[in-house]
């Protein structure tokens, strides 16, 4: 008789998305290790790595609170590990070290050139023909009774539902490679 190896269960959701667009696309952690090394006696994951799991935990449970990170972490040990390269200790994701980021992001030295590399990153500037821009319109019905919304206004409605709060909309294209405007 075989014995089956223990099998184990992780939910994995939006994880590695999250990770892997955080570290490996955008490079989060290596950004903020490079402003900010971390001390000789910081073990287990970098400040940068802390940072991403902790992102990823608020964007993954929509949460930004401390206290539920080491818990919702280890519940994803094998995830983790296997999206870091190792494996987070369960002292890595305590309120003190989600703190000390908190700490250090907050100082304007780290800060203002953490947030310049990301922006260089991920904002690309291209040099365009303005010769022509197109424009164009659209409405959305809104389906909520919401009356504190400045946002949202009744009006004329290309659906004929003028009952309902809109969202007007405009896009702006520049003509080019052969697509003209009407």
């Amino acid at each position: 008789m075989s014995i089956m190896p223990p099998i184990t269960d992780e939910r994995v959701d939006d994880i590695p998305v999250l990770i892997h667009t955080m570290t490996h696309q955008l490079g989060f952690h290596t950004l903020l290790d490079d402003i900010r090394p971390w001390h000789g006696n910081w073990l287990g994951l970098s400040l940068g790595q802390v940072m991403v799991v902790w992102l990823t935990h608020i964007l993954s449970e929509c949460r930004h609170t401390m206290s539920p990170v080491r818990d919702w972490a280890n519940a994803r040990q094998h995830t983790l590990t296997r999206l870091l390269g190792q494996a987070p200790r369960d002292t890595d994701l305590s309120d003190d070290r989600l703190a000390e980021v908190l700490r250090i992001l907050s100082q304007d030295t780290i800060w203002q050139p953490f947030e310049q590399a990301v922006t260089q990153r991920t904002i690309r500037v291209y040099q365009l023909p303005l010769q022509r821009v197109c424009l164009d319109t659209t409405t959305a019905s809104i389906h909520s009774d919401h009356s504190a919304s400045v946002l949202f206004q009744r009006g004329h409605s290309k659906d004929h539902r003028p009952d309902l709060r809109q969202l007007k909309a405009m896009l702006a294209a520049l003509a080019l490679l052969g697509c003209m405007c009407p």
